[in-house]
């Protein structure tokens, strides 16, 4: 039987996911055994039965490295990939087989460099502060517009020679993000991405501490350029005073400006907590 043409090659870096990444490649699952995704799950570190599972994925190539980091695994899946243009999908992240083709699709008209699925927030089981903050941030335009976020990116041929390799760094979407001009990246109108929130306000401070130092590696610059070729303005998602204009400008009852209050207190908590390199990986979300 013929195989079908493959239209972008999906890269999984995975450390130590034996809880979730059956879930996240069931999905995949057929269009990888018929050859129209190039299914790569690259195992960084992994003292678990991630590479097991993920192998018995027909049509699912597994990489195994003994080098803890992500962007190492990202290297890696890029240099086995054969196919663009190149999604990036965290281990954790369920995404259906018509979103990857639909991000795919958008990246081989040429329009755009980088390009995502649109995403949407799973609260199950989370606090009322967890649901506040979430429930403020989505009501920010900008934060939807960006590329970090939704665990899942991809990059077009071009896109991707702008960014080289990618460099060791702590979040490489944020990096990715600031490569790229408004009108140069894109969220598609497909079926939403199920991003499984933080349940507990400690674990969700501690993901956006991460997030802050990715911000502050990935600096403030955005693409070759501060503004777009259409004289569109870049929006730093990470400046305090533009976020601060953004999120009060929310504000339209008191449950908004409640939610506002615990946004404000979660981006404080996790600028002046203690920063480091080390990985910060929520586990609360991955029960």
């Amino acid at each position: 039987m013929a195989h079908a043409a493959v239209t972008a090659s999906v890269i999984i870096p995975a450390h130590n996911e034996e809880a979730v990444i059956a879930r996240t490649l069931e999905p995949l699952a057929d269009a990888a055994a018929r050859g129209a995704l190039e299914v790569i799950v690259v195992c960084n570190a992994c003292a678990d039965r991630t590479a097991e599972i993920a192998g018995a994925f027909p049509g699912v190539a597994v990489l195994e490295s003994g080098i803890p980091s992500k962007t190492h695994a990202l290297n890696l899946g890029d240099e086995t990939a054969t196919s663009w243009p190149r999604i990036y999908l965290d281990a954790d992240i369920v995404v259906s087989e018509q979103s990857i083709t639909a991000t795919a699709i958008a990246l081989s008209t040429r329009r755009w460099l980088a390009a995502r699925p649109r995403s949407e927030f799973v609260m199950t089981g989370t606090g009322p502060m967890v649901r506040a903050y979430y429930r403020a941030r989505t009501r920010m335009s900008s934060l939807s517009r960006a590329m970090w976020g939704a665990g899942v990116y991809g990059l077009s041929e071009e896109g991707h020679r702008r960014l080289g390799r990618f460099p060791d760094v702590t979040g490489d979407d944020l990096w990715v993000d600031r490569l790229f001009a408004p009108d140069e990246k894109t969220v598609i109108a497909a079926e939403p991405v199920a991003v499984r929130v933080p349940r507990t306000i400690s674990a969700l401070v501690a993901i956006s501490r991460r997030n802050v130092s990715g911000a502050r590696e990935a600096g403030p610059v955005v693409g070759p350029d501060a503004t777009s070729a259409s004289g569109q303005a870049a929006v730093d998602q990470h400046d305090p005073a533009g976020v601060l204009r953004e999120l009060l400008g929310t504000i339209r009852s008191p449950l908004t400006a409640f939610d506002a209050m615990v946004y404000i207190a979660v981006a404080l908590s996790s600028r002046l907590g203690r920063h480091s390199r080390r990985w910060e990986r929520d586990d609360t979300s991955r029960a």
